[in-house]
């Protein structure tokens, strides 16, 4: 036996100056953040593309994650609640963000941008934006476990993470990591797709993989992970996987776009 389980009770906050804490979850999502601007800002110079581009790209994506998250939770997860408690929905800072939310809210954005910044079609913008999100994602999910939540069904695997922040007495799948390292390897292969072949020139190509790799990845990992709202108990696939499906059908759809399509 590698572990004999791993009992976890990491304090999510950093620090405090006065009201204002500074938490793990929050410096995981600005490290996302700012690796992928780098990485970008580094794709766009080899193509010879406006840097102004970027900032705006970078001020669009960044709005409409946090805001595309927010509502997502809202409406997927959490509307019986908040169509009561209106007021509590722009209260991002007490948690509450759904990634399928997420993913829709960037896929407006960049549409928006591409009509007033960019002129190009849109699934040229996202064959370039997917691939230091896919980096973020991970990021994220690993403030995810700091903050110890989003995790799974009891496990005696020797790798189960027992939450003790959460007063959880028996050991659980730490699915925030295995969605992690699953992004992780997502971003890996988008990444040398488009430094390593001539994908970028076949439209829709990296942005499908994007979609397979993530949401393929979320179905899965969801059968072993607990269900966030009580209602999702005895369904057959729970909000996390109907929500994924339709990605996982447009990356099949891109993918095969992609590399039927002639250059």
């Amino acid at each position: 036996m590698l572990f004999n389980v791993i009992h976890w009770n990491v304090d999510p906050e950093i620090f405090s100056l006065g009201p204002l804490s500074i938490r793990y979850y929050g410096l995981c999502f600005a490290i996302g953040f700012m690796l992928g601007y780098y990485i970008l800002e580094k794709m766009f110079k080899s193509e010879n593309i406006s840097g102004e581009w970027l900032e705006k790209l970078f001020m669009y994506v960044v709005v409409a994650t946090i805001v595309g998250a927010r509502f997502g939770h809202v409406f997927f997860y959490g509307w019986d609640y908040y169509s009561q408690h209106p007021g509590e929905i722009l209260k991002v800072w007490q948690g509450g963000l759904a990634s399928h939310g997420g993913a829709i809210g960037i896929v407006i954005a960049i549409i928006i941008f591409s009509k007033k910044v960019s002129k190009k079609s849109p699934i040229w913008v996202l064959d370039r934006l997917v691939v230091p999100v896919a980096l973020a994602a991970f990021f994220i999910r690993m403030g995810n476990l700091m903050n110890s939540e989003i995790y799974g069904h009891a496990t005696d695997l020797p790798w189960g993470f027992v939450f003790e922040r959460n007063k959880e007495t028996l050991a659980k799948h730490p699915t925030q990591i295995y969605e992690a390292l699953c992004y992780l390897f997502t971003f890996g292969v988008v990444f040398l797709t488009y430094w390593k072949t001539k994908a970028k020139d076949r439209q829709g190509l990296i942005f499908g993989i994007f979609l397979i790799g993530i949401f393929l990845s979320r179905f899965f990992v969801e059968f072993v992970k607990e269900n966030q709202e009580a209602w999702e108990e005895g369904m057959t696939f729970n909000m996390g996987q109907l929500l994924s499906v339709p990605f996982i059908l447009a990356g099949v759809y891109f993918v095969y776009k992609g590399l039927t399509k002639k250059i």
